[in-house]
């Protein structure tokens, strides 16, 4: 080995990620009571992975086609996911989609999706100010701000969400913000299902976000991870972002598929762009194609073949909304078990957020104390006390259950 020092000793070593680093925890408790709580993917009542069924009938087929290649794709991917996905989000009746000032680029699931809207956006968005600030909400999935401070943007901020006290949405904080907010900001937010508290502004309130936005001349971006997944009716979750389309915005969809088909390590998203008009639309996926190209060139083909075919075709397409159906209810099942079985026992506090709240996560109100005496209980979960409702089973919720309320009787300084 030579003596001579690396280039780099300089580089410091990073931290673990923390929710890679928890599922990691997990794995290595040899413990037979140990419960994941941490990891965002869907899991059985007997805590296994589950691939769709209707994925593995279109996955079958492809696996006898003859005409079915390892070519590249296009740059912008397959135009027939493109289109597939986009109608999914916006409709296939959408006027954007009919005046043709509507359409999708192939991502790398919904984090690629996030990171092409950044890259975009700093290049071309608001170039009359020296900076835009960009503003996500409190709290919120954590990769949302890294994604935008590697693509270039200094001036990040948040909007109130969560209250604390009360389990609930701060509408008029979040509003207050938002009035408050420089005008062209970018506002990411959370379509359906809300990572991680898993509380969703109602009809009402997402009107009059809305109209805050259009005040303000704010730019939305909508990261849209979890459609269909949340209410099990990909249209009823796609009602907020179809609301923005319908008040005149332009604006920009990230939608992911791993988890409404289960297609996590596959990397399918979609980068939806809604414009004011068609020649806009097609200048800005100019500018996109160059991003990918020198990005990652092109998208792959697998996931989006599996997509595109399922949503194109209508027998398929009902198998997949079954599907959405079962994973769905299960998730709302264990919610009501959780919450039943919690008072109960007459665990202290009010549980009535763990029914409200939708999707796959739910801000506990546990702290970090109590969160930690969960941990010795091998009981894994993020500090932030968000959980995964597919880690909970039938088998594995009463223990959960009895743990719960010791960490909140025993520890102090938390809400409960």
């Amino acid at each position: 080995m030579s003596s001579t020092p690396s280039l780099f000793t300089d580089v410091e070593l990073a931290a673990p990620v923390v929710i890679f680093q928890l599922t990691a925890d997990y794995k290595a408790d040899p413990s037979d009571k140990k419960i994941n709580l941490g990891v965002g993917a869907y899991r059985t009542d007997e805590g296994q992975p589950w691939v769709l069924p209707v994925v593995r009938s279109v996955e079958a087929q492809m696996a006898i086609d003859p005409l079915l290649n390892h070519e590249y794709l296009p740059i912008l991917g397959m135009p027939s996911f493109c289109e597939a996905a986009t109608q999914l989000v916006l409709g296939k009746d959408s006027p954007a989609i009919l005046q043709n000032r509507a359409g999708g680029v192939q991502s790398i699931s919904g984090t690629g999706a996030l990171r092409l809207a950044a890259e975009f956006l700093f290049r071309f968005y608001n170039k009359r100010e020296k900076s835009t600030a960009v503003y996500v909400s409190s709290p919120t999935w954590g990769n949302q701000t890294a994604v935008f401070k590697n693509a270039g943007f200094t001036d990040h901020r948040t909007y109130r969400y969560w209250d604390a006290d009360q389990c609930a949405l701060d509408y008029k904080g979040m509003l207050e913000d938002i009035e408050n907010a420089p005008e062209f900001s970018i506002f990411i937010l959370h379509g359906c299902a809300h990572n991680p508290t898993g509380l969703d502004p109602s009809h009402e309130e997402w009107i009059g976000i809305a109209e805050a936005c259009k005040r303000r001349n704010i730019f939305p971006v909508l990261d849209c991870a979890y459609q269909g997944f949340a209410s099990g009716d990909p249209d009823v979750d796609a009602w907020s972002t179809r609301k923005f389309v319908e008040l005149g915005f332009e604006l920009l969809v990230c939608q992911s598929f791993a988890k409404n088909f289960g297609l996590y390590n596959e990397r399918i998203g979609n980068l939806c762009l809604v414009m004011r008009d068609s020649p806009t639309l097609s200048r800005c996926r100019s500018q996109v194609e160059l991003i990918v190209r020198a990005m990652y060139s092109n998208p792959p083909n697998h996931g989006a073949r599996i997509v595109a075919t399922t949503l194109s075709n209508p027998a398929l397409k009902q198998e997949w909304l079954d599907n959405l159906h079962t994973m769905a209810s299960r998730i709302k099942a264990m919610r009501h078990l959780l919450h039943s079985k919690l008072r109960s026992k007459g665990t202290p506090g009010n549980w009535d957020h763990i029914i409200t709240q939708i999707g796959m996560f739910s801000y506990t109100g546990l702290n970090a104390s109590q969160v930690e005496f969960l941990r010795k209980r091998h009981i894994y979960l993020l500090s932030s006390g968000r959980i995964n409702m597919c880690g909970i089973t039938t088998s594995n919720i009463d223990y959960l259950v009895e743990s719960i309320h010791d960490a909140v009787t025993s520890v102090k300084g938390g809400r409960l």
